[in-house]
């Protein structure tokens, strides 16, 4: 009886032993659960940190802005706490990552070579400084940008004479500028709504857009090959948080971050890209323009010195250098 006793006591202490450890990360996506960054982020932490910790760690995304709306705030939610991770894009507030949009300029990381690579070696040296108050989990880049539009095929740099077209951030405006169109900042989330209105007559970014905010209902013509650069996005988990969790919790987190998940994300985005571009060239309603090298020197001259103007603006040199690995 003494015996059972004890037993019954031991279960219930180790019960609120693992009651008190267990952890959940609240991660704040501004994006619908089917978005590419869900399976390739969100649900590859919970299942490598669950499974590292035996159930300790988890990771729960909260979707659709759920924490907090707005995709400009997802790293101060981050640090006011409102989430424990949070993804987003620094280009919604370039004025904080100035060193980190280099990974965006046409040409600053050549096509081939991976944009998380890039990142990382920059990060420890030259861009921790701009993730203030938070650990970076992962740092990467999506597939080359097109352009992206309605009612408008553009084949030259004057094409775009007077068009609004939606960016990202301070890169992709000067790219947009020197092309001749006005730059239009939003967060994708309201490029739908603006390109169907007309507020904007098309957008810089991925074709992953086409599919992961259904911008293929909106647009009929695309323009593929012109130097436009690609975007960078981060995970960021709050720093407090990390300090605060157990040794074997820590260790998790880092064994599950860094560059194994940002190339999970970045290849994701790839795929992601590949299959939306497949469905547009299949789709009789979309007039595809693939340029020829010829027209796309043209756009080469356009932007020649968008990469140098901003770097030195940003005294960026040793930075593009590293993310080269110069």
């Amino acid at each position: 009886m003494k015996v059972s006793k004890l037993l019954i006591a031991a279960s219930a202490a180790v019960a609120l032993t693992s009651q008190v450890i267990a952890e959940e990360l609240k991660f704040a996506n501004f994006t619908p659960p089917f978005h590419t960054i869900n399976a390739s982020v969100i649900q590859k932490l919970n299942t490598d940190l669950s499974e590292a910790t035996g159930g300790d760690l988890t990771v729960r995304g909260y979707h659709g802005g759920e924490l907090g709306s707005g995709p400009a705030e997802q790293y101060i939610r981050v640090l006011q706490g409102a989430a424990d991770l949070a993804w987003g894009l620094p280009g919604y507030t370039s004025s904080q990552f100035g060193k980190t949009m280099i990974a965006e300029l046409p040409g600053a990381i050549p096509e081939d070579m991976p944009g998380y690579k890039a990142l990382w070696r920059a990060y420890e040296e030259h861009l921790k400084g701009e993730f203030p108050g938070t650990k970076p989990i992962a740092l990467w880049t999506s597939e080359p940008n097109i352009m992206i539009m309605r009612n408008k095929v553009i084949r030259t740099p004057e094409d775009l004479a007077g068009l609004k077209v939606r960016v990202a951030g301070a890169t992709a405006a000067d790219v947009a500028k020197a092309l001749g169109a006005t730059p239009v900042q939003m967060p994708i989330s309201q490029v739908y709504n603006a390109m169907q209105t007309g507020l904007i007559d098309g957008v810089i970014t991925g074709a992953s857009t086409l599919r992961d905010f259904k911008l293929d209902e909106v647009a009929d013509a695309l323009t593929i090959g012109a130097p436009l650069g690609r975007l960078a996005f981060f995970t960021v988990l709050n720093g407090q948080v990390y300090e605060g969790l157990n040794d074997s919790q820590q260790a998790a987190i880092e064994a599950a971050s860094g560059i194994e998940l940002s190339k999970n994300a970045e290849e994701a985005w790839l795929a992601t890209a590949d299959a939306a571009l497949e469905a547009a060239r299949g789709d009789s309603a979309n007039q595809i323009v693939d340029l020829t090298e010829a027209e796309k020197m043209a756009f080469i001259k356009a932007v020649a010195g968008v990469v140098e103007g901003y770097v030195d603006r940003v005294d960026g040199d040793d930075t593009m250098a590293a993310m080269q690995d110069k």
